[in-house]
């Protein structure tokens, strides 16, 4: 293996290991007994997809757009993935980005809601992580 590749996959791992960070952190704030908790962690599942799906195109050597939009992140991993077509109900996350981190946009999140964005969060990382290995990466 190249030095490069031994720095892409590097890369990847901190990617993966940010993305299962925040992801862990979604999963905390359910216990937290506040309403508002909700939006939190509903921003850290999104932010849990959106890591794993760049961690895929850092691997890809894949150049991905400055974004927080899960729906363009998905088409541009589908140059070179299979899998993309069970995750498009991952772009629902792409609400969660911005939009609740800062006050006047009265979007609210239900415990239900916070609870399917984990779901989503975590079917992502795990769809993306088994990729990666498949791919040859040791995670």
């Amino acid at each position: 293996m190249s030095k490069i590749d031994d720095i892409i996959n590097q890369q990847v791992k901190e990617w993966i290991s940010f993305a299962e960070s925040d992801l862990k952190f979604a999963q905390y704030g359910l216990d937290v007994e506040a309403e508002k908790a909700y939006r939190i962690v509903a921003y850290h599942a999104q932010q849990c997809a959106e890591k794993s799906l760049k961690a895929y195109l850092v691997y890809q050597k894949i150049d991905f757009p400055y974004t927080h939009n899960i729906l363009q992140l998905l088409n541009v991993c589908g140059e070179t993935a299979d899998w993309v077509s069970e995750l498009q109900d991952a772009k629902n996350l792409t609400l969660y980005a911005s939009t609740l981190r800062y006050p006047g946009q009265n979007i609210k999140v239900t415990e239900k809601e916070a609870i399917q964005a984990i779901e989503i969060a975590e079917h992502v990382c795990k769809v993306v992580k088994d990729a990666l290995i498949a791919k040859g990466l040791n995670l």
